[in-house]
C-alpha cells in the first residue's frame, strides 16, 4: 500500500505547491489536490515544477465541466511538466452542479463518462501515432486535428486515468476504460469488498492485477482527548454532509442506514448542518472513519482492498501526528 498526501480541499495554488514540496520531503509516495475553490490544474503545475519524485494527481478534476479535448491537452501538459509523474483523476460531480454551476449538459453520467475517457484516449492516440482523429460518439465528436495544434508523441507516455466512482455503473465504467478507481471518502471496508471490487472484477474480466484502487480515508487524530473529540465532531459533520447526497445512498444502504440518508438529505435542504451532525452516531463514525490506533486500523481495514491511501482530516491537526501515521504505515 502506497501512502499519498492529500492537500487541503480549500488550499490555494500556492499552498498546494508548498504542501507538495513538504510531502515529498516527508517521504510520501504521491500527492493529490482537489478541485473546489480553485482550478486543480494550475495548482498541480506548480506542484510538479517544485517536486521531482512524487506522483501528482488531480483528485478530482470535474470532467463534465470541460470537454475531452481540453482535458486531453491539460493532462498532456501536466505529464510534460511533471516528467511523467502526473495521474489524471476525473469525476463527474452531481447533476445540480454541472447544470447550475457550470451550465453544462448532464445525461447518462456513466455512459457519458465512458465516452469522455475514450475520447481523451482517441486524442492522445492521434497525437502519438499519427492516425487521423475521427472520434464520433453519442455525446462528443472530435474529428479535426491539424499539425499546427498537434503536440506529437509524448516523451513520457500518456498519464494514467483514474475515475472517481461510487455506484455500480460508474465503478464498472472505471473498470472498462480507466487505469484506476478513486474511492469516495464515504466508504467502508464492507462496501469496497462487497460492491466496489466485485464490480471492477466483472468489468475487467476478473483481473485487477494492473488496476489501482485509491482511497482518501477519513481518520480521527488528536494529541489529547479534547483534540480527538473535536476531530470526531468534524468528521461526523463531514460524514453527514456526504451522506446527505443521494448519489452516495447505496453506501449507507449496505449498512442498513437508508433511512438516515433520507433524513440527512431532507435536513440538507434547510442547511441544518448541526442537526445533521447530531444524527451521526458513534457506530456510523466508526464505520466510515478510522479511530483509535489509526495506522493499525488502516492496515486491518483496507489492507488488500486498496493500493494507495491518503489520510483525510477535515479539521486542524498537528502535522507530526499525520507524519507518525505515515511512518507506521
Amino acid at each position: 500500500m502506497l501512502v499519498d498526501f492529500a492537500a487541503d480541499v480549500a488550499a490555494t495554488p500556492i499552498q498546494v505547491e508548498a504542501a507538495a514540496v513538504a510531502a515529498e520531503k516527508d517521504g510520501y509516495d504521491g500527492f493529490g489536490a482537489a478541485e473546489t475553490k480553485h482550478d486543480v490544474f494550475p495548482a498541480l503545475a506548480l506542484a510538479a515544477r517544485a517536486t521531482s519524485r512524487i506522483t501528482v494527481q488531480s483528485a478530482i478534476a470535474v470532467a463534465f465541466a470541460r470537454n475531452p479535448m481540453s482535458v486531453a491537452v491539460l493532462a498532456n501538459d501536466l505529464q510534460l511538466i511533471s516528467e511523467g509523474r502526473f495521474q489524471l483523476g476525473l469525476g463527474s460531480q452531481v447533476q445540480p452542479h454541472i447544470e447550475r454551476r457550470f451550465a453544462m449538459p448532464w445525461s447518462k453520467p456513466a455512459a457519458r463518462m465512458e465516452e469522455f475517457i475514450r475520447a481523451i484516449r482517441a486524442v492522445w492516440a492521434a497525437w502519438g501515432g499519427g492516425e487521423r482523429l475521427a472520434f464520433r460518439g453519442e455525446f462528443y465528436r472530435h474529428t479535426l486535428m491539424t499539425d499546427f495544434f498537434n503536440p506529437g508523441p509524448h516523451p513520457y507516455g500518456n498519464p494514467p486515468v483514474l475515475l472517481a466512482a461510487v455506484g455500480e455503473r460508474m465503478t464498472q465504467t472505471a473498470g472498462r476504460v480507466a487505469d484506476g478507481l478513486l474511492a469516495h471518502p464515504l466508504t467502508s471496508a464492507a462496501y469496497l469488498g462487497e460492491r466496489t471490487r466485485p464490480a471492477l472484477r466483472e468489468a475487467r474480466g476478473g483481473d485487477l492485477g494492473d488496476f489501482t484502487v485509491c482511497l482518501s480515508a477519513m481518520v480521527v487524530l488528536g494529541a489529547d482527548e479534547a483534540a480527538r473529540s473535536r476531530a470526531e465532531q468534524a468528521v461526523k459533520g463531514q460524514i453527514a454532509f456526504y451522506a446527505s447526497t443521494p448519489a452516495y445512498r447505496p453506501v449507507l444502504e449496505l449498512h442498513g442506514w437508508g433511512g438516515l440518508a433520507d433524513q440527512l438529505n431532507a435536513l440538507s435542504r434547510r442547511q441544518a448542518w448541526a442537526e445533521m451532525t447530531a444524527l451521526i452516531s458513534d457506530e456510523v463514525l466508526d464505520t466510515f472513519a478510522v479511530t483509535g490506533d489509526v495506522a493499525a486500523g488502516v492496515r486491518s481495514r483496507f489492507g488488500g482492498l486498496v493500493d494507495r491511501i491518503s489520510l483525510y482530516t477535515p479539521y486542524d491537526v498537528d502535522p507530526a501526528l499525520i507524519a507518525r501515521v505515515r511512518q507506521q504505515l
